[in-house]
């Protein structure tokens, strides 16, 4: 799944984006630390900085792996979708609507967003939880991408996000690992996302989007709602809801998916 996320992850990426001093390209501990002194003066603290950023090493697979990709689907809708919603990912489906039937009660009501579009986007993005979220530790893959010229203040949103996650405590450095463009957690939010959508659904004082699934399937809910997806309305390609799923993924084909997969959930 990795590969298919990041190919639309920078449309996500391609927004409006603060000004960062911080100089690209050149020598990175230069970089890495004029970016610690741009993240103080935002208020991050100095042991969160060293934590995270000290030592931190500039990864040439991150970049290999970043310069080959086309960000482009090269598949057709039905090609696409008989790789990635097979009969095992919807009875695994079937059953997550079943055994979180009450907690996705809750986030409906809350958030208008329908169970079977978030347990479809869960599915897609790490099979519930149980796949791939990424082996990556997410400061060295951000730290690489800002300290790259092609999209630097991108990345160092990215990177600053990231540090405010590590502040907040909710997660800790062990946990911060993520995909090829820092992507956390079990729906792959980016760490800006994160920052904005995350929701502490379960109570704990956290957003935890690695560990906790209400947190997870809550925080989903409520970037989809934010954005004004409208529950009991059609979510098929042309519908607002489907222009509303865009904040999630750009691609035409991966919102076709999750909208067929959702549909094959409820039996429709």
């Amino acid at each position: 799944m990795l590969r298919c996320r990041l190919a639309v992850v920078f449309g996500a990426l391609l927004l409006a984006t603060p000004s960062y001093a911080a100089r690209c390209g050149g020598s990175f501990p230069a970089f890495v630390q004029s970016f610690s002194q741009e993240a103080a003066s935002a208020g991050i603290q100095q042991d969160v900085i060293s934590q995270a950023l000290g030592g931190v090493q500039q990864d040439g697979g991150v970049l290999a792996f970043d310069r080959r990709q086309r960000y482009t689907f090269n598949k057709t809708f039905e090609q696409y979708v008989a790789t990635r919603v097979g009969a095992g990912r919807i009875n695994g489906g079937r059953a997550m609507l079943q055994r979180h039937a009450a907690l996705l009660s809750k986030i409906e009501q809350q958030y208008g967003v329908p169970r079977q579009i978030l347990v479809a986007i869960w599915g897609l993005e790490t099979d519930f939880g149980k796949g791939d979220m990424g082996k990556l530790p997410v400061f060295r893959v951000l730290a690489t991408l800002a300290h790259d010229c092609r999209r630097t203040e991108l990345f160092q949103g990215e990177l600053l996000a990231a540090l405010k996650i590590l502040q907040r405590g909710d997660l800790r450095l062990n946990d911060m690992i993520g995909a090829y463009a820092g992507e956390i957690g079990q729906t792959q939010f980016l760490p800006s996302s994160y920052i904005k959508y995350g929701v502490d659904f379960d109570g704990d004082g956290h957003v935890d989007l690695r560990h906790s699934v209400p947190d997870v399937l809550a925080s989903t809910a409520n970037l989809l709602h934010s954005n004004g997806f409208k529950m009991g309305a059609p979510y098929g390609e042309g519908s607002a809801n489907f222009e509303a799923m865009r904040e999630w993924n750009r691609a035409v084909i991966y919102r076709k998916t999750i909208g067929y997969f959702a549909d094959q959930l409820i039996g429709r």
